[in-house]
C-alpha cells in the first residue's frame, strides 16, 4: 500500500509544482484527510463494494466539489475508482514529505523529561537549523524516565543528551 501512496503523492506533487500550488494543494489534502479521520463512516461508504462504484465516486465528488481544488477532487475520484482510497491518508503523508524535502524542512523529534518552554524550543530550533542547514520543525514529547536533558531524533540521527544516557555511560566506565 505504501508504494501506491508514493505513486499517487508523486503524481499530484509534480502537477502542483508545475502549477506553483504546492502549499494550496497540501492544505486541501490535509483538509480531506481530516474529513475522513473525523468521519470514518464516510471512508467506509466510499470503500464499500456493496455500493456501486459510480455512486461511491459521485459521493466523493459531491462531498468535496466546491470546497477543494478540482485536482484534489479528481485524485480522490481516481483513487476510489482504482480501489485505492484507503491509501489516501498515506498519500497525504507522502505528499507532505515531498513538500518538506522541496522546502528543505526537517522534523526533529525531541523527548525531554519536562515540557520545554517557548524560549528553550526556539533556542533548540536555532541550533538544529545551524547544524542541518534546513528549516526545523519540532515535535516535542515528555518522558520523565529520561530524568533530565533531551533526546533529539532528526534525519535518521539520534542525539541522546539525557541524564539516563549519561548515567549509563558512567556505569559502563565503572564496570570496565
Amino acid at each position: 500500500m505504501k508504494e501506491i501512496s508514493k505513486q499517487y503523492a508523486q503524481a499530484i506533487f509534480e502537477i502542483a509544482c508545475e502549477e506553483g500550488r504546492e502549499g494550496e494543494i497540501m492544505a486541501a489534502l490535509e483538509s480531506a484527510k481530516t474529513v475522513f479521520e473525523q468521519n470514518p463512516e464516510y471512508m467506509e461508504l466510499v470503500c464499500s463494494p456493496s455500493i456501486p462504484l459510480s455512486e461511491r465516486t459521485a459521493a466523493l465528488c459531491e462531498g468535496f466539489e466546491g470546497t477543494l481544488p478540482e485536482i484534489v477532487v479528481s485524485l480522490l475520484g481516481l483513487m476510489c475508482e482504482k480501489g485505492r482510497i484507503r491509501a489516501f491518508s498515506s498519500c497525504v503523508d507522502e505528499y507532505k514529505r515531498l513538500l518538506d524535502v522541496r522546502q528543505a524542512v526537517v522534523t526533529a523529534r525531541v523527548v525531554s523529561a519536562v515540557a520545554l518552554n517557548e524560549d528553550e524550543k526556539q533556542a533548540l530550533v536555532q541550533k538544529l537549523e545551524q547544524k542541518s542547514g534546513s528549516t526545523v520543525l519540532l515535535s516535542c514529547e515528555v518522558d520523565p524516565s529520561i530524568m533530565g536533558g533531551v533526546i533529539v531524533e532528526m534525519e535518521g540521527m539520534i542525539m541522546d543528551g539525557s541524564l539516563r544516557a549519561k548515567l549509563r555511560e558512567v556505569k559502563e566506565v565503572m564496570k570496565g
